[in-house]
Formats: structure tokens, sequence, C-alpha cells
């Protein structure tokens, strides 16, 4: 299938939960093979699913603790989230290796695989997703294109880029992307880049005065507008989509561009 076929993957709407859940935490001892420990953070609502799961990828010399606040309200909002701590990038590395980025799509899918199995019945399988920052979000680009895993239907890209120039390819699955335009890390060029590549539904949020790790108000805003995409990518909620314009302009901490559908 090619990145420009018209077939999605997105799944049928569904009822999105309107109250915030209380959120448990647990920690899953994951391995893929010997060298490549994936100790995985889950952060799942208390209540009764099943659940969207959403894949969430640290950035370099970050760890899965590192995005506790954004990942706690993606929880609260009625998303299982799990971020393995990756064996050669995460703070909890002793042996860092930027280029390691490049085998953490298969990390990632291997996590996604282990974590339906081990929460089976809490997770609604057809409901996958993955997000990440920075490095992370190198690696969700990557689950999109080269690295394609066809059960993800929708994704987030904090301060990512692209390093491979590998089309998107897959069905069709919406796109979020933010990026501070004063970003030193990843420049702002780059991640625009990547988001004009994509063939699909997507977004960007420009955060107009932010750096590479959103802080204070600028934080509010992307955890308002992330919880929107998913609430509307993972459960159809046509309301949440129409509230993406507000919550992202507010404040006029940052500005939208949209071709969502």
């Amino acid at each position: 299938m090619t990145a420009t076929s018209p077939a999605t993957s997105r799944p049928a709407a569904k009822k999105a939960p309107a109250r915030q859940f209380p959120v448990g935490t647990r920690r899953l001892a994951l391995r893929r093979g010997a060298d490549r420990p994936l100790t995985t953070t889950v952060w799942a609502p208390k209540g009764d699913g099943p659940f969207p799961l959403i894949l969430f990828s640290h950035g370099l010399t970050a760890n899965p603790g590192s995005y506790a606040d954004l990942l706690r309200s993606w929880a609260r909002a009625g998303f299982v989230v799990a971020a393995p701590a990756y064996p050669h990038t995460s703070g909890e590395s002793g042996e860092l290796n930027v280029l390691d980025v490049l085998n953490q799509p298969a990390d990632a899918s291997y996590v996604i695989t282990e974590v339906l199995a081990e929460l089976k019945g809490s997770i609604d399988a057809e409901r996958v997703a993955a997000a990440g920052h920075s490095a992370g979000g190198i690696t969700t680009i990557g689950m999109f294109s080269n690295a394609r895993d066809e059960r993800l239907v929708a994704g987030v890209v904090l301060a990512g880029r692209q390093v491979l120039a590998s089309p998107f390819t897959g069905a069709e699955a919406p796109l979020f992307f933010v990026h501070g335009q004063r970003d030193k890390v990843v420049g702002y060029s780059d991640g625009r880049a990547a988001y004009d590549a994509v063939p699909w539904p997507k977004a960007l949020l420009s955060v107009v005065r932010g750096g590479h790790i959103a802080t204070g108000p600028a934080f509010d805003v992307v955890s308002a507008t992330t919880t929107d995409f998913w609430r509307w990518s993972l459960y159809g909620d046509s309301a949440a989509r129409n509230r993406l314009k507000a919550d992202a302009t507010r404040g006029g901490l940052a500005t939208l561009d949209e071709k969502l559908h």
C-alpha cells in the first residue's frame, strides 16, 4: 500500500468518556532480546474499559517519568499510556548511543504487542496510537514511515523531525505535530518539513515563543490540544475536533495549521 492510498485505518466512532478518571501506574519488565531491556511505565485510567492505547517514546537522555504530567493528563481523559525506557538513549541507560534511535521503532512495536497481551481486556486493540518527543518524535515518525506499524491509527509528534528520507506509508492515519518556533535543539523548519511530508489528515501546533519543551501556560495548551486530538482520532469525538482551534489559540501562545477531516 502506498503513502497516497485512500484507505484508512481509522476505527469506527465511539462515544468518548465525558469524565476524568483516577489514574493507576505500573511498570512492566519487558525485554526485546538479551541486550534490549525495555522497562515500561504504564499510566492507565481506573474505570470500565476497554480504552485506547498510546505508546509514548521519550527524548534523548530523558525517561518516561520526565513526561509524567502530560502522560497522566492523557490517562485521566481515558487513554492507556505505555512508555518504555529505551536501552541506549534514556537517562536510565548506562551507555548512550544516539544512533540507536534507528532501532527504537521496532522496540516500540514490540512494547505495543506485549502491552496488548498483558492488559488484554483493558485495551481496545483497534485504537492504538504512537507519540513521542524529540528523539521519541523521530521514533514515532519511523513507525509511520520506514518501520510502519499497521496497528497505528493516529500519532502525535512533539518537537520531532524526519531523519530518514522515507515516505509515510500504509493506511491513512491522522498526525498531530507540536513544535516551538524557538526550538534550538530540533529546528522548527525541520518539524514543519515533517508535517508537510504527511499525505494524510494532519495538524501543526506552532508554539510562538516555545523552545524544545513546553512549560507553563504553553504546556497547558499542548495538553489540551493533544487530548482534543486523541479524543477525535481515537474515539471519533467530533466535539473535541471542534474545540481544537479554540484550545490551540487560547492566550495567543500558539497557532494552528490543520487539514483534519
